[in-house]
């Protein structure tokens, strides 16, 4: 069994792989799944062939999905339990109800006070382990149903219940006011759209995010991952 990136050339994806795939824009991760499980099936002319994913990552969020095929899919709890390495763009002075791109501003607020002192100390309340809301557009189950479905009707009376989290580091990688540029390392169901919603608040002003991408998972890098296009590529060749 091998981990298939840039560097591997043989694989086996019905004993078991791991494949590190850079997602595309607004494709889900189970648009990953599908669309690799299509290309082994239509590559080995198979029917079925068991594939998984090791940690959703948002349609508008880029970077890092670990696809695991045959036995390997056994491995996905533990990949999923992995620390995460993100790199996360934010805009102050701004709200989203998504808390994102996926809705429309809906408040705007001054930051004229903020400075890269200010936002270093803020960011220190976020360290360690602490309790996070996950966003009302989020796959979080409330009463039995995904929250963003209340969402998208306009039901703002049900809201997911906090969650513990843990955030290992954050850094300031950029700031150009009013962009804020940070790179994260937390753990397993980390809400960077929350955390961006929380600096914003922190600040006494607002934030969205506005861009985000997964460096790492673990030991999986996003250096050494394939977009969906040179995957097909490689296995064809």
């Amino acid at each position: 069994m091998t981990e298939l990136n840039k560097k591997e050339a043989s694989f086996d994806f019905f004993e078991g792989e791991i494949v590190l795939i850079d997602k595309h824009y607004r494709w889900t991760s189970f648009d990953v799944v599908n669309k690799v499980r299509k290309i082994i099936r239509f590559k080995y002319n198979v029917k079925k062939i068991k594939v998984g994913h090791a940690g959703t990552l948002d349609p508008l969020a880029t970077g890092l999905v670990v696809i695991c095929t045959g036995k390997m899919t056994k491995k996905i709890p533990e990949i999923q339990a992995l620390e995460k390495e993100y790199i996360a763009t934010i805009k102050l002075g701004e709200t989203t109800p998504s808390f994102d791109l996926e809705t429309e501003v809906d408040g705007k607020f001054e930051t004229s006070h903020i400075t890269r002192e200010l936002i270093e100390t803020s960011l220190r309340q976020f360290i360690g382990e602490t309790e996070q809301t996950p966003p009302i557009y989020s796959a979080k189950l409330i009463e039995g149903k995904r929250a963003y479905e209340y969402a998208r009707t306009g039901d703002n009376s049900k809201q997911p219940a906090p969650v513990k989290v843990k955030i290992n580091s954050i850094n300031i990688a950029e700031y150009n006011p009013p962009e804020l540029i940070l790179k994260i390392n937390c753990g397993k169901g980390t809400y960077i759209r929350s955390l961006a919603r929380d600096l914003g608040e922190a600040l006494k002003s607002g934030a969205h995010l506005t861009g985000l991408k997964r460096t790492a998972i673990g030991h999986y890098r996003l250096e050494n991952a394939l977009t969906i296009e040179q995957f097909e590529k490689k296995i064809n060749s």
